[in-house]
Protein backbone atom coordinates (compact mmCIF):
# COMPACT_ATOMS: atom_id res chain seq x y z
CA UNK A 1 0.00 0.00 0.00
CA UNK A 2 1.24 3.37 -0.70
CA UNK A 3 1.58 6.28 1.20
CA UNK A 4 -0.95 8.58 1.52
CA UNK A 5 -2.84 11.87 2.87
CA UNK A 6 -5.18 10.97 5.47
CA UNK A 7 -8.02 13.09 7.71
CA UNK A 8 -9.49 11.07 10.96
CA UNK A 9 -12.30 12.99 12.66
CA UNK A 10 -13.62 11.62 15.20
CA UNK A 11 -15.05 13.77 18.77
CA UNK A 12 -13.62 10.75 20.74
CA UNK A 13 -9.34 11.17 21.16
CA UNK A 14 -9.04 7.56 22.07
CA UNK A 15 -10.60 6.50 18.54
CA UNK A 16 -8.82 9.24 16.47
CA UNK A 17 -5.60 7.94 18.04
CA UNK A 18 -6.57 4.54 17.70
CA UNK A 19 -7.09 4.83 14.02
CA UNK A 20 -3.92 7.48 13.34
CA UNK A 21 -1.30 4.90 15.01
CA UNK A 22 -3.03 1.85 12.72
CA UNK A 23 -2.58 4.31 9.68
CA UNK A 24 0.80 5.63 10.36
CA UNK A 25 2.00 2.49 10.79
CA UNK A 26 1.43 1.66 7.26
CA UNK A 27 3.64 4.71 6.61
CA UNK A 28 0.96 7.36 6.20
CA UNK A 29 0.44 10.71 6.61
CA UNK A 30 -2.75 10.80 9.18
CA UNK A 31 -4.49 14.02 11.07
CA UNK A 32 -6.78 13.74 13.87
CA UNK A 33 -9.08 16.94 13.84
CA UNK A 34 -12.34 16.58 17.07
CA UNK A 35 -15.05 17.34 14.94
CA UNK A 36 -16.42 18.32 11.32
CA UNK A 37 -15.97 21.88 11.33
CA UNK A 38 -12.79 21.46 12.65
CA UNK A 39 -12.39 19.32 9.03
CA UNK A 40 -14.10 21.80 7.15
CA UNK A 41 -11.96 24.62 8.08
CA UNK A 42 -8.57 22.52 7.60
CA UNK A 43 -9.59 21.48 4.21
CA UNK A 44 -9.88 25.18 3.18
CA UNK A 45 -5.82 25.06 3.17
CA UNK A 46 -5.22 21.57 2.98
CA UNK A 47 -5.75 18.56 0.68
CA UNK A 48 -5.87 15.10 1.94
CA UNK A 49 -6.24 11.46 0.14
CA UNK A 50 -8.95 9.91 2.45
CA UNK A 51 -11.09 11.42 4.83
CA UNK A 52 -12.19 8.81 7.49
CA UNK A 53 -15.00 10.01 9.77
CA UNK A 54 -17.18 9.06 12.37
CA UNK A 55 -20.98 9.37 12.25
CA UNK A 56 -22.22 10.02 15.26
CA UNK A 57 -20.33 13.35 16.41
CA UNK A 58 -21.26 16.43 18.26
CA UNK A 59 -22.38 19.16 16.95
CA UNK A 60 -21.66 17.73 12.72
CA UNK A 61 -22.26 14.22 12.35
CA UNK A 62 -20.47 12.15 9.94
CA UNK A 63 -23.07 11.88 6.78
CA UNK A 64 -23.74 15.97 6.84
CA UNK A 65 -19.85 16.60 6.52
CA UNK A 66 -19.83 14.21 4.39
CA UNK A 67 -21.82 15.88 2.11
CA UNK A 68 -20.88 19.26 2.38
CA UNK A 69 -16.94 17.60 1.45
CA UNK A 70 -18.61 16.19 -1.31
CA UNK A 71 -20.49 19.62 -2.25
CA UNK A 72 -16.74 20.95 -1.76
CA UNK A 73 -14.16 18.40 -3.30
CA UNK A 74 -17.07 15.67 -5.41
CA UNK A 75 -14.07 13.46 -6.14
CA UNK A 76 -12.93 13.01 -2.58
CA UNK A 77 -12.18 9.69 -0.91
CA UNK A 78 -14.38 9.31 2.49
CA UNK A 79 -14.78 6.49 4.93
CA UNK A 80 -17.48 6.61 7.45
CA UNK A 81 -17.13 4.87 10.89
CA UNK A 82 -20.55 4.23 12.88
CA UNK A 83 -21.78 1.71 16.11
CA UNK A 84 -25.05 2.72 14.89
CA UNK A 85 -25.54 0.23 12.15
CA UNK A 86 -29.46 0.15 12.26
CA UNK A 87 -29.64 4.05 11.35
CA UNK A 88 -27.96 2.72 7.87
CA UNK A 89 -29.46 -0.76 7.57
CA UNK A 90 -33.12 -0.59 8.92
CA UNK A 91 -33.51 3.44 8.83
CA UNK A 92 -31.84 3.52 5.18
CA UNK A 93 -29.96 6.63 6.84
CA UNK A 94 -27.67 8.28 3.87
CA UNK A 95 -23.63 8.12 4.27
CA UNK A 96 -23.53 11.64 2.42
CA UNK A 97 -21.16 10.33 0.00
CA UNK A 98 -19.02 8.25 1.82
CA UNK A 99 -17.34 5.27 -0.64
CA UNK A 100 -18.12 2.72 2.24
CA UNK A 101 -19.46 2.59 5.66
CA UNK A 102 -17.11 0.57 8.32
CA UNK A 103 -18.89 -0.53 10.91
CA UNK A 104 -17.58 -0.19 14.97
CA UNK A 105 -16.11 -2.25 16.42
CA UNK A 106 -13.89 -2.77 13.01
CA UNK A 107 -10.90 -5.08 12.68
CA UNK A 108 -7.49 -3.27 11.45
CA UNK A 109 -7.69 -5.60 8.60
CA UNK A 110 -11.08 -4.28 7.10
CA UNK A 111 -10.09 -0.99 7.71
CA UNK A 112 -6.64 -1.35 5.61
CA UNK A 113 -9.34 -3.14 2.88
CA UNK A 114 -11.73 -0.50 2.79
CA UNK A 115 -8.49 1.60 2.15
CA UNK A 116 -7.44 -0.63 -0.44
CA UNK A 117 -10.50 -0.41 -2.12
CA UNK A 118 -11.03 2.69 -2.01
CA UNK A 119 -7.69 4.16 -2.76
CA UNK A 120 -5.27 3.10 -5.85
CA UNK A 121 -2.43 0.89 -4.74
CA UNK A 122 0.01 3.04 -6.69
CA UNK A 123 -0.19 6.99 -5.52
CA UNK A 124 -0.02 9.18 -9.01
CA UNK A 125 2.99 11.46 -8.80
Amino acid sequence: MSAYQILVVDDEPSVGRAIKLILKSDGHDVQTVPSGNAALALLEHRQFDLIITDYAMDGMQGDELASRIKQLRPDQAIIMVTAFADDFNIHGKSSGGAACVLLKPFSIAALKEAIARILPTKKPN
